[in-house]
């Protein structure tokens, strides 16, 4: 075995609680992903101040008030995924595909008059996918006596196992959890019940292991799906105003496996163990979005828009459940250890509220000549005011690292829209996301939790382009989207690990059919 020295802030584990509700999960909440129909997603979403399109019903609801017509549409195409990862002179690659419903919706448009103030009062609802989470993702390769093992005994020194008379007590009982449970991290008992760290009498405390090579996989599924509630008005068609109530289900699912091989003291084989994790996020929100547009020069067709959302509140429940398996060669038997035989369902879910940020947009659009259409819309969301809270209203401590390691987020998006000829148009569109990480960001075991990775996401850039068919009644539009990140992933938290570069990419073409009336 050999000492390594585990990156810790004092700050965090003082505001710790038994749950672990975390940045990371949270942040899978925050933001959104560009989607809706063929036509907003051709143009990069870019259409807020523009208008006239059912899927600007989620980023500004004023535009609903442009439609002079009734709209019936409904989306549908193929995603597909692609990850890879580089870790010490390590290549892999994992790549997922999928055919996904992303959008069906309608807009009944009631003129009220043309020699009236208020022109129309237009009434919509749309369905669309708000998140994707479906991605495969794997990673490993040598580790250099650098081991997970480290981390978990040195989480069990900090909270209190200080003598081998502890340590023994502890392996020798049946059913540990139910004694040390709210003492010891739930992951320090597994590996003491599975000799992933053992107490070495010469140094006087836990330890864990050199390790030699190690493998992480993980499989995500589900996603957030949105409906959307608006009711607009199209004032003197000068100023429109929109409000749409949204409502969310929330439905997440991570499975994860981490295998690492380790040495003994002399470099030799020593067995290995393997942590399956398996955890799931679900629930409901709710939130208000409110928007205006105006056309400050009566005879131009330049436009600016503003919209507000409020936080989404959010109604969670999370779910996990772990394995860890050893055979390590020191013990003359295999171990293995799963949670669920001993914690109930009250340890193993738990009820939560969580409060996402304020979101605003500022767009402008307009027309050429009625053959070109321009738009351009600036986001922005600080995901550091995140809040997570108790049934009872009483502050978690997973928001310590929600504002400490996560930041305001910026989205530039900018869109066109060229008539080839009066039925068929062609489309493009690019947006720019910052960060929601800090740098130095990472993710600090509590009592409950059994995982100890973390993936810090960059910058996102996302490139868009559409073609359109537009018929007296029938319309059809397609798009292609393409968005591509990198992050930085860490299979367990070590001041000496380096990091596993990923390139993170998705690929998703999206066919909508629509009528108007």
């Amino acid at each position: 075995m050999k000492n390594s020295y585990i990156l810790t802030l004092c700050g965090m584990m003082a505001f710790a609680t038994a749950n672990s509700q975390n940045l990371y999960d949270m942040s899978h909440l925050m933001g959104s992903e560009l989607n809706g129909t063929a036509r907003f997603v051709g143009m990069g979403g870019a259409m807020s101040a523009l208008g006239g399109d059912i899927s600007v019903i989620n980023s500004n609801p004023a535009g609903i008030g442009i439609f002079r017509s009734s709209d019936f549409s409904t989306s549908f195409g193929l995603n597909s995924t692609s990850t890879e990862s580089k870790f010490n002179g390590t290549k892999m690659n994992e790549d997922k595909s999928q055919f996904t419903f992303d959008q069906i919706g309608f807009v009944y448009s009631n003129k009220i008059g043309n020699n009236t103030s208020l022109r129309y009062v237009n009434f919509a609802f749309n369905y669309h996918k708000d998140k994707n989470f479906n991605r495969l993702f794997s990673a490993g390769g040598a580790l250099n006596n650098m081991s997970q093992s480290w981390q978990i005994a040195q989480e069990m020194s900090k909270s209190g196992l200080t003598t081998e008379a502890d340590f023994n007590n502890l392996i020798n009982t049946e059913n540990p959890y139910s004694k040390y449970w709210s003492q010891y991290p739930v992951l320090g008992i597994l590996g003491a019940k599975t000799g992933v760290i053992d107490w070495v009498g010469n140094t006087g405390k836990v330890m864990g292991w050199d390790g030699y090579n190690n493998n992480y996989y993980s499989k995500e599924t589900g996603g957030i799906d949105e409906y959307d509630f608006n009711v607009a008005f199209n004032i003197e068609d000068q100023f429109y105003l929109g409000l749409t109530v949204g409502v969310y289900d929330v439905n997440y699912k991570k499975y994860s496996s981490y295998t690492e091989n380790l040495n003994d003291d002399y470099g030799k084989d020593n067995g290995g163990y393997t942590l399956d994790n398996y955890y799931k996020l679900s629930g409901t929100g709710v939130d208000l979005k409110l928007g205006m547009i105006v056309r400050p020069f009566v005879d131009s067709p330049f436009r600016l828009g503003l919209s507000v959302t409020t936080p989404t509140w959010y109604d969670l429940r999370e779910s996990f459940n772990a394995t860890l398996s050893s055979d390590i060669y020191t013990y003359p038997e295999k171990y293995s250890q799963t949670l669920s035989d001993y914690l109930d369902d009250d340890y193993l879910n738990y009820d939560f509220n969580f409060r996402t940020p304020w979101v605003f947009n500022l767009s402008a659009g307009t027309t050429v000549s009625n053959v070109l259409a321009l738009g351009a819309e600036y986001e922005y969301e600080d995901y550091s005011s995140g809040k997570l809270t108790d049934m009872d209203g009483y502050e978690l401590g997973g928001n310590y690292g929600i504002k400490e390691y996560l930041k305001g987020v910026s989205t530039l998006k900018l869109g066109m829209e060229a008539k080839l000829m009066p039925q068929f148009s062609v489309r493009a569109g690019y947006n720019y996301t910052t960060a929601a990480f800090k740098s130095d960001a990472y993710y600090a075991l509590d009592s409950y939790n059994t995982r100890t990775d973390f993936n810090n996401t960059k910058e996102k850039n996302t490139f868009t382009f559409g073609l359109g068919y537009k018929g007296n009644m029938f319309y059809a539009d397609l798009a292609y989207k393409y968005d591509v990140y990198k992050s930085d992933f860490y299979a367990f938290d070590d001041l000496e690990l380096p990091k596993t570069n990923v390139t993170n990419s998705r690929n998703q073409v999206l066919l909508t059919m629509g009528v108007k009336f």
